[in-house]
């Protein structure tokens, strides 16, 4: 049997799923495919999808209806339980989540369990791609499985509002990460929000510094030298943001895999943060305290 229980281990390699998916109670296997435009992910899942996975929809299952919260706030946890059982989810039992290659919709479902409380939550590292180059099976088989118990507890993972998003960036004792591209954080171009620029006092650290395009993380120690290299040094309090929370999610991730397991996330990010506003925008390229 290979163990898939607990809390650790935020990545699994497509070899090691693929001796899991062997063993008598397989771990549970959610396909996130997601894309901000174009075709939705269901279209994925229906084209192939690893054997035994339950597609997930991260815009109607994993994250409340967009408004002044943002495009991709808290999902309700009533609906979110719903949503996660009708998956087959199972209270303390392994689930491994995967996505098309970038790795965005799979941290964010990952980081949405750990938030519900459900600890034993991976990211197949690489995604759906990873799987296929490894020339694993496929499968084409719609899945109807039998529906799970899982209790939505929410609090698994710390979370910021917008004040205390403010509070943070303002500390000489924490930082606050903007991990969208250079220039949206300095407010020189917004392609879907509609204001630009970023949180007074936040630090820009964009994606591709911590992450590959194909959603693969370097070593632990190249993590952390990264992240210190943005202020995310010592005892420091961490959180993230980015436009919606789904980018900033992946960071979080990222953080989990340099140790820093306390990092919060600002679900809302950008775009509940301009929703307001009364709410001041910096721009540049300093925090702008």
């Amino acid at each position: 049997m290979v163990a898939m229980s607990g809390p650790q281990e935020p990545l699994v390699e497509v070899d090691r799923l693929a001796a899991a998916l062997d063993d008598v109670d397989p771990p549970t296997l959610l396909d996130v495919r997601w894309r901000l435009v174009g075709a939705p992910g269901r279209d994925d899942y229906l084209a192939g999808h690893l054997p035994g996975a339950v597609f997930v929809d991260l815009d109607t299952a994993l994250c409340g209806p967009p408004g002044a919260g943002g495009r991709h706030p808290l999902p309700d946890p009533a609906a979110l339980q719903a949503a996660l059982r009708a998956a087959g989810v199972r209270a303390d039992h392994p689930v491994v989540v995967y996505d098309g290659g970038d790795g965005l919709a799979a941290a964010r479902a990952w980081w949405t369990l750990r938030w519900a409380g459900h600890r034993s939550v991976r990211v197949l590292h690489g995604g759906y791609p990873a799987w296929v180059a490894a020339g694993l099976p496929v499968s084409t088989d719609a899945q109807s499985p039998t529906p799970g118990d899982i209790e939505v507890r929410p609090g698994g993972l710390p979370v910021l509002d917008a004040g205390q998003a403010a509070t943070l960036a303002a500390m000489d004792d924490a930082v606050l990460l903007d991990v969208r591209a250079a220039p949206r954080y300095r407010g020189e171009a917004e392609p879907i929000d509609p204001v630009a620029g970023h949180v007074p006092g936040a630090v820009n650290l964009p994606a591709g510094e911590y992450v590959g395009p194909n959603g693969r993380f370097p070593a632990a120690d190249v993590l952390t030298e990264r992240f210190a290299a943005a202020g995310v040094t010592g005892a420091r309090t961490v959180g993230a943001y980015c436009g919606s929370g789904v980018t900033a999610a992946q960071a979080v991730l990222a953080l989990h895999l340099a140790g820093r397991t306390d990092a919060a996330l600002y679900v809302g990010s950008w775009s509940n943060w301009v929703a307001d506003p009364a709410r001041p925008v910096a721009v540049g390229e300093t925090p702008g305290r």
